[in-house]
C-alpha cells in the first residue's frame, strides 16, 4: 500500500478488542437464543412447530409429519447430504413411531399469537420456564407444577405414570441428559420404546435368549445310556446333519444318529456343501502328499532296467553291485 495518497492502518487500528471468552451473560444469551429456536422450529424440517409435535427419548420437539417423512423410503434424487444432515440430528434414537410420544400442549390464543402454557399454573412454557411432558399420555406440564402436584395419575387425563416417566422438554442441565440416557438404557434391556411400547424384534430376542439357555443346559447335563447327540442344541445337530445322511460323523469315525435336521432346503444343502468340503480338506491333510508328489517316490527302491525308457529326469543312476 503507499502511494495512492491512502493510509497504511496498524493492527491496533484493525483489533479494536482483544480476543476473550465469552462472561456469563453473554453464555446465557447464547443459550436462551438456541432455546427459542429449538422451542419455535423443527429442526428436521426447519419449518415452525405445529401440532401434532412429537418429542424422542432426548426431549427434543419435532414435527410429526417431518418424522414420518424421514422415516419413509427416500427418493434417489435426494442429495446424501441432506440424508445424513437429518441423521445427524436425530441421532438414532428415532427409528420407527414408537420412538416418539405426542406431546400434547395446552395452547391459548393472545390475538393471532398462540401460546403453550401448563394448565395447572397458567405460565408461559418457553425457554423461559422448565417444561416436562409424561409418557405414555404427553400432556406438558412446568417441572414446578409436577414436583407440586406428586401423583402417580395425570390430572389431565388421569392415566397414571412414574417419575421416571417425568420427560424434560429441551433439557440443558447435565443431569437432566444424564438421566434421560440412564433411562433409555433401562428401557432397552426390557425391551421397551420410550413410548413404553414393546420394541420390534423384543420376542425374538427373547426366545433366542431363552433356546441359547436350554441348550446350554442340555449340554451341562450328563447323559445316562443315551446317545451324545441328544446333549446337543439344535442349532448344533444342524451342523452335524450331512447331506441327506442324517448321521453326523465324530472324530473317531463313528456315526451319531441325530433326530432332527434343517428344515430349510436351501440352509440345509448349503450346510452339506461346507460339511463335505471340509470333510475332503481334512483327507488331504491326513494323506500329507498329494499324488503328483507321490509319484516322485517309491517304497521299493530305484532299478535301472525298469526306468529304460524314462527321460533324463526319472531315468536316474544306479551304481553297480558288488559280487
Amino acid at each position: 500500500m503507499g502511494n495512492d495518497g491512502g493510509s497504511i492502518p496498524t493492527r491496533r487500528e484493525l483489533v479494536k478488542n482483544a480476543a476473550r471468552n465469552p462472561n456469563t451473560s453473554e453464555l446465557k444469551a447464547t443459550q436462551i437464543e438456541a432455546q427459542t429456536h429449538a422451542w419455535t422450529y423443527c429442526p428436521l424440517s426447519n419449518r415452525s412447530l405445529a401440532a401434532p409435535i412429537v418429542s424422542d427419548c432426548a426431549g427434543a420437539l419435532y414435527n410429526k409429519d417431518a418424522i414420518l417423512e424421514q422415516l419413509l423410503p427416500k427418493d434417489d434424487n435426494v442429495p446424501a447430504s441432506i440424508i445424513k444432515e437429518k441423521a445427524d440430528v436425530l441421532q438414532g434414537r428415532v427409528k420407527g413411531l414408537r420412538d416418539v410420544v405426542e406431546v400434547k400442549f395446552t395452547v391459548i390464543k393472545e390475538g393471532k399469537v398462540e401460546k403453550k402454557i401448563c394448565p395447572i399454573t397458567s405460565k408461559e412454557l418457553g425457554p423461559s420456564t422448565k417444561a416436562v411432558y409424561l409418557v405414555p399420555c404427553g400432556h406438558a406440564f412446568s417441572e414446578v407444577a409436577i414436583r407440586e402436584v406428586a401423583g402417580e395419575s395425570c390430572v389431565e387425563c388421569n392415566e397414571s405414570y412414574t417419575s421416571e416417566n417425568v420427560i424434560p422438554i429441551l433439557p440443558i442441565a447435565k443431569e437432566d441428559i444424564e438421566k434421560l440416557a440412564a433411562r433409555m438404557n433401562k428401557l432397552k434391556e426390557a425391551g421397551v420404546t420410550h413410548s413404553l411400547k414393546k420394541a420390534p424384534g423384543s420376542k425374538k430376542r427373547k426366545k433366542k435368549a431363552e433356546a441359547d439357555s436350554s441348550a446350554a443346559d442340555g449340554n451341562v447335563s450328563e447323559t445316562n445310556g443315551k446317545s451324545p447327540a441328544e446333549g446337543l442344541s439344535e442349532k448344533t445337530k444342524a451342523r452335524l446333519v450331512g447331506s441327506g445322511s442324517g448321521t453326523p460323523q465324530s472324530r473317531s469315525g463313528t456315526s451319531t444318529p441325530v433326530s432332527s435336521g434343517i428344515k430349510n432346503a436351501a440352509t440345509a444343502s448349503l450346510t452339506a456343501k461346507v460339511l463335505g468340503e471340509q470333510e475332503e480338506r481334512n483327507k488331504r491333510r491326513k494323506v500329507g502328499l498329494n499324488d503328483n508328489l507321490k509319484s516322485l517316490f517309491s517304497n521299493s527302491g530305484y532299478s535301472a532296467q525298469t526306468h529304460k525308457g524314462g527321460d533324463f529326469m526319472t531315468r536316474g543312476y544306479s551304481l553297480p553291485k558288488k559280487t
